[in-house]
């Protein structure tokens, strides 16, 4: 049965409904999706133990497939993109001793405006001792889009986080560049109150940053992985034995005091899935401790 919209439930259930808020004046112009999540571990498993949504953002019935009690969870927007003045929220609280991993079941969009920018905004609290995934499928841009993509992701000092992202600059698989508009990311990771990553892309469409050889190189697909959590030593060099011939020329990767990150620069999405599924099995299996389970929907 679905759930009424923008209500909370403590039901997993595997029906949604939404509804879409409408525009209250001329220049609020676009549509809001917005989903708030939170988690507890319970009976030996990570729960979602309470939800809301208002309009096209709303999440499928988590999944248990690993032995720890991890729950997987779908995050799904049911109208694909994002047009000028729509904004996607999400926001999702994990409580002390919570294991999650969020993704998505496909690529997101932005599309051509000829308005205001279209907003993707994901906002996340680990408590202490928990565990968040958050590791979504890709955002195509299209020619002419306006992005601004924020995710803050705060950290209990014990706990535990790995994200990525993949921007895709216009359509290369069609044939289209990204020769009109602008995309302005932000990724940043606090724990106990302290930045400990901080990155920003400011690329207006057409920048000679497109294709000077110091910045993107006339590459089309850019991607970024941060973990942040125990480490063990040698980490970095693991990852790169992993990832292999394939990653030479498009695939780094950084150990840091307090995070490990990853980045790919080149021309396949495949490629760039690939090379970062690798790291993040490297990631689970050491210094996260655990087995890599695959989220099903990746196999579709």
């Amino acid at each position: 049965m679905a759930e009424a919209a923008a209500s909370p439930t403590h039901a997993e259930s595997t029906g949604f409904c939404f509804r879409a808020k409408a525009p209250s004046s001329a220049a609020d112009k676009g549509w809001l999706g917005k989903l708030d999540m939170r988690f507890a571990p319970l009976a030996g498993k990570t729960r979602l133990v309470s939800r809301s949504h208002v309009g096209p953002l709303v999440v499928q019935r988590p999944f248990h497939p690993e032995t720890d009690g991890t729950t997987h969870v779908y995050v799904l927007h049911p109208p694909g993109g994002v047009a000028g003045g729509d904004r996607l929220e999400l926001t999702c609280v994990l409580d002390a001793g919570a294991r999650t991993l969020l993704t998505t079941p496909g690529a997101g969009k932005i599309y051509r405006t000829a308005g205001g920018p279209g907003r993707m905004t994901t906002e996340i609290e680990v408590g202490p001792g928990a565990v968040c995934e958050y590791l979504p499928q890709e955002t195509i841009l299209f020619d002419g889009a306006d992005a601004r993509i924020e995710t803050r992701v705060r950290l209990a000092r014990d706990a535990t986080y790995l994200g990525w992202d993949f921007l895709c600059l216009g359509r290369p698989a069609a044939g289209e560049g990204f020769g009109k508009g602008a995309v302005r990311q932000r990724v940043e990771v606090i724990r106990a109150g302290r930045p400990i990553w901080y990155e920003r892309l400011d690329l207006p469409a057409g920048s000679p940053h497109l294709q000077a050889r110091f910045s993107l190189a006339g590459q089309p697909i850019v991607a970024t992985m941060v973990y942040a959590g125990p480490m063990l030593e040698g980490t970095d060099e693991r990852i790169r034995a992993e990832a292999g011939e394939d990653a030479r020329g498009v695939f780094s990767v950084s150990q840091l005091e307090d995070v490990v990150v990853c980045r790919y620069l080149g021309a396949s999405m495949t490629q760039a899935k690939t090379l970062f599924g690798r790291a993040w099995q490297v990631l689970r299996a050491g210094p996260m401790g655990k087995r890599a389970v695959a989220p099903r929907i990746w196999a579709t």
